[in-house]
């Protein structure tokens, strides 16, 4: 119990700051509470704090060279303020692994998938915020000819590398707190390679998913393709993709493949 309310303090003085600093709308602070009380109560302190490092990092790099980002970010559903959607998207599955650590999964694996699952979306958020600032436009994922910057399922070497990088900040923070904790053999190594792994594999998906399944609008003023439902102050029009497969969901399922990929390594 003292974990729960720990973790309802911690979480809430940390989505306070976010709404603040305009990282979260209303909806996304009382979202970002959920998932941290969640997550320090029943996973602890370790889970707490890789949660931590995807919140601050991405809100940090939301707000670096926001002025040049400008129209292309506007395309992306998971820039900006972040609302309830969107934290239970980044943090839901996390939060619904720590509670079933339990109950039914043993904690190790669950600890394993819930790395895979930080370090996916610290990934794809590292990708999103740095890789819109690459000089050359990306490439599809699947044709590889160039796209316009925000395109879905475009990916450049400068978000790659952005991605590899949040990914390995989230495995190197988790070997730092199991070294701290003294699981000094076992684990040596494992999270760093594991976060990496999972990170990618789950940001490849969600560009995956970004340029086949997921619903695509169009915006009726200027015609830019967008993931946002909202264009030029006017509602979009449905362009392609299942029209129930928004970025949240794309998220969910990026994140869910991420922990798999990562947990087979973590308990190897």
């Amino acid at each position: 119990m003292h974990l729960l309310l720990c973790g309802l303090g911690a979480s809430s003085l940390v989505a306070w700051v976010g709404y603040q600093k305009a990282s979260l709308s209303k909806s996304g602070f009382w979202g970002a509470v959920l998932v941290g009380t969640l997550i320090m109560g029943f996973g602890g302190t370790l889970w707490f704090i890789l949660l931590m490092v995807f919140f601050i990092s991405g809100s940090v790099l939301s707000h670096f060279k926001k002025e040049q980002k400008g129209e292309v970010a506007a395309k992306f559903a998971k820039t900006g303020k972040r609302d309830f959607g969107q934290a239970l998207a980044n943090g839901g599955l996390g939060s619904l692994l720590a509670v079933l650590s339990h109950i039914i999964i043993p904690l190790e694996v669950a600890f394993g998938l819930f790395l895979g699952v930080m370090a996916t979306v610290n990934a794809d958020t590292w990708a999103t915020e740095i890789g819109v600032l690459s000089k050359k436009n990306p490439r599809s994922l699947l044709s590889w000819h160039e796209v316009p910057p925000g395109t879905s399922g475009g990916v450049s070497l400068l978000g790659t590398g952005a991605a590899a990088i949040g990914a390995l900040l989230v495995g190197l923070v988790a070997q730092m707190g199991l070294l701290f904790s003294g699981e000094t053999t076992q684990f040596l190594g494992r999270p760093l390679l594991a976060a990496l792994v999972g990170g990618v594999v789950g940001c490849f998906c969600d560009s995956l998913l970004g340029a086949t399944c997921q619903v695509i609008f169009q915006c009726p003023i200027c015609g830019v393709e967008t993931e946002n439902r909202r264009h030029c102050g006017r509602e979009t029009l449905y362009l392609r993709g299942f029209r129930w497969l928004d970025n949240d969901i794309v998220n969910l399922f990026a994140s869910a493949m991420g922990g798999i990929a990562a947990v087979l390594i973590y308990c190897s």
